[in-house]
């Protein structure tokens, strides 16, 4: 199985180059399936349900959120109707929406989709190591889930590494989100769990995290808020992670760091279209 996931999308850059570019990406690449974290889609704070179906639209398979998933109000009434939208499933009972859900691939495997949030340097919630764990003890790899995929909405590093290594071996995957920045470090750990510290962000590189420059270059020079934060307004680019999966044991078989934009490294899983020509030759 072939598993794209994309980091946060931050406002109107964002979204465009998400829709603009996933149908082809989906095509180029035959994806399985798409992920993508869409906390800041909304002028950078939240979702709405129109861009929920904007990106579905354009290919997603599910969205993922994090700490701004209610910044837009309306989200705590029709994220009960989202099937395919994902809140952090450790928020505290009672929370609109589900922190997993059960995503069916092109492939015909039934993927469980988990999205979860750290608690270094962010809101104390439950414990995410044991909330996951508890998900992924009642709906076990192979057993209850051809492929596990978690989105771990985290500010700290250790936190996200530390997770990688506990899930190692039981879910297909791990990715981190949150900081807006692509880490380097993608790869498969030693029980066959794909693993990659932070996807990076889906928007305006020239930026502060995807949020134009002039207000938190102020906020840090006089600690006094002038206006509230605005997303950039150049060009997007795509970041994010490619995970293949073997279909027998739901483990990573291999991985690729999906960059693409004006102010990024381009980076991408050509082995899968390695793999095409190597067919098409046979």
């Amino acid at each position: 199985m072939r598993l794209l996931f994309l980091g946060d999308i931050v406002g109107r850059p964002g979204r465009t180059v998400v829709c603009n570019a996933l149908p082809g990406l989906i095509a180029r690449y035959s994806l399985d399936l798409v992920v993508i974290n869409g906390e800041n889609a909304a002028g950078g704070f939240g979702i709405t349900e129109a861009i929920v179906g904007d990106l579905l639209d354009a290919g997603a398979d599910c969205v993922t959120l994090g700490n701004h998933a209610f910044d837009q109000k309306e989200t705590l009434v029709f994220i009960e109707r989202q099937d395919r939208l994902i809140r952090p499933l450790n928020f505290p009972k009672g929370t609109p929406g589900k922190g997993a859900a059960f995503v069916r691939a092109k492939n015909g495997a039934d993927v469980l989709v988990i999205n979860a949030m750290g608690r270094v340097f962010m809101t104390e919630l439950d414990c995410p190591f044991r909330a996951i764990d508890n998900e992924i003890t009642a709906c076990k790899l192979k057993s209850g889930a051809d492929a596990i995929f978690v989105d771990f909405h985290a500010e700290a590093t250790s936190e996200k590494q530390a997770l990688g290594h506990f899930l190692d071996g039981r879910v297909s995957g791990v990715v981190g989100t949150h900081t807006h920045t692509p880490t380097s470090d993608h790869r498969i750990l030693a029980g066959g769990t794909a693993y990659m510290s932070d996807a990076g962000m889906c928007g305006d590189y020239n930026s502060v995290l995807g949020m134009d420059i002039e207000e938190p270059i102020s906020r840090f020079l006089t600690k006094i808020p002038r206006t509230r934060f605005e997303p950039a307004v150049g060009p997007g680019s795509l970041s994010g992670f490619a995970v293949e999966i073997d279909d027998a044991t739901g483990l990573a078989t291999r991985v690729a760091a999906l960059r693409s934009g004006p102010h990024l490294e381009p980076s991408a899983p050509e082995f899968w279209l390695a793999d095409a020509l190597s067919q098409a030759a046979q």
